[in-house]
């Protein structure tokens, strides 16, 4: 059987540079044909160059990875996705800044594999946690924030001085509320919105 060696590399904006994980991927070594990259968020695998690698995965083949969080960064995804690479597929899995996850080094060894899944699900755990903490001291802080009355966002827009005038023109069906914004140098929205409002 022929063993195909292939990289994922994943960085999460357009602007984010994948070097190091190219050539940490291309020292394995993996060729470059079989190097694949999204850059997108690593919240779910709707990535299309990693389905489109997972289909290429074929029984004993190895998959390589700079990190863990390269793969994905949901908890419960990265074990669905390790479940289907390591156990239905029966490709073995690399993560090089992580030797313990290594599934080749735990060949028939049962010890082995169960250690490397217990190391990803304690991994994956503490990602999971650690992003959930970062969410809710966000939260809290943006609370804080507006007890002590730091205002978010744009500040709102200041209302003409004729407004009052072109809204009652608008209120006697003299205008429509196109012509008002037009009038007044704003969106209609807005205009509708204010109108509201007042």
């Amino acid at each position: 059987m022929v063993t195909t060696s292939y990289g994922y590399v994943r960085v999460s904006a357009k602007d984010q540079c994948e070097d190091r994980q190219l050539i940490a991927l291309k020292d394995f070594p993996v060729d470059e044909e079989n190097i694949f990259m999204d850059k997108l968020s690593g919240k779910d695998f709707n990535r299309p160059q990693y389905q489109k690698l997972l289909r290429k995965l074929h029984r004993g083949d190895i998959l390589v990875l700079k990190s863990i969080d390269r793969l994905g960064r949901n908890y419960d995804e990265i074990l669905n996705q390790w479940r289907i690479i390591t156990k239905e597929k029966r490709v073995h899995i690399v993560v090089l800044d992580m030797p313990l996850l290594d599934t080749r080094a735990a060949g028939k060894d049962l010890t082995g594999t169960f250690v490397a899944d217990l190391v990803l699900q304690i991994l994956s755990y503490v990602a999971q946690t650690e992003r959930d903490n970062i969410r809710q001291r966000q939260k809290e802080g943006i609370a804080a924030a507006k007890q002590r009355g730091v205002r978010f966002g744009r500040p709102p827009k200041e209302r003409p001085p004729e407004f009052e005038i072109i809204r009652n023109e608008w209120l006697n069906r003299r205008i429509s509320s196109r012509e008002a914004a037009k009038r007044l140098h704003i969106a209609q929205d807005t205009f509708l919105r204010w109108s509201h409002e007042s």
